[in-house]
């Protein structure tokens, strides 16, 4: 019963890549650093719900436990889709998200989804946190001003030259 409850329907053949990648993975989370690497996340998420409700955000559930944050933007007045796509043009990444009781679509819906690992992962720590709330709400306040919003772009992009992804190319990491 339990071959057939696995295969063919949640789980395929023994894949070499897969199971390989999987290794890598399990290893790499063995790691100190990598401990120290979701620490930072935490910590990351936590100064940033911080700062976006010092700016005057609606949280759902009044921060994060996590390395998400999901802003409520009924107040604001704001679809999660025309949230997204401003910082979309602002150099931003997010994702429209249904919050709870949403009485808009989910092509549309109410809610914005904030996540810090990418930023982690560039070396940002609390102190871009802040600078980064700073960000989503100049962009959020200016919707329709493609000037300002290319402005936030310009920043955007200042700020992550301050921390490349590929650190170790230039011998930093």
């Amino acid at each position: 019963r339990l071959n057939k409850g696995l295969f063919p329907g949640i789980q395929g053949g023994p894949l070499m890549h897969i199971i390989t990648a999987k290794a890598v993975a399990f290893e790499e989370a063995l790691m100190p650093e990598f401990s120290d690497y979701q620490k930072q996340v935490l910590m990351n998420a936590k100064e940033l719900a911080g700062e976006l409700l010092a700016a005057g955000f609606d949280l759902v559930s009044g921060g994060t436990d996590n390395h998400l944050i999901l802003i409520d933007l009924t107040r604001m007045g704001i679809t999660g889709k025309d949230a997204e796509t401003a910082l979309g043009k602002a150099g931003i990444v997010v994702n429209k998200n249904s919050i709870p009781f949403d009485k808009r679509g989910p092509r549309v819906t109410s809610g914005l989804r904030v996540g810090v690992p990418a930023v982690t992962s560039r070396g940002m720590k609390e102190k871009e946190m802040k600078t980064v709330a700073g960000f989503i709400k100049k962009a959020l306040e200016n919707l329709e001003s493609d000037d300002i919003l290319m402005g936030v772009r310009e920043a955007v992009v200042s700020l992550c030259g301050d921390f490349p992804v590929y650190r170790y190319l230039d011998g930093e990491a």
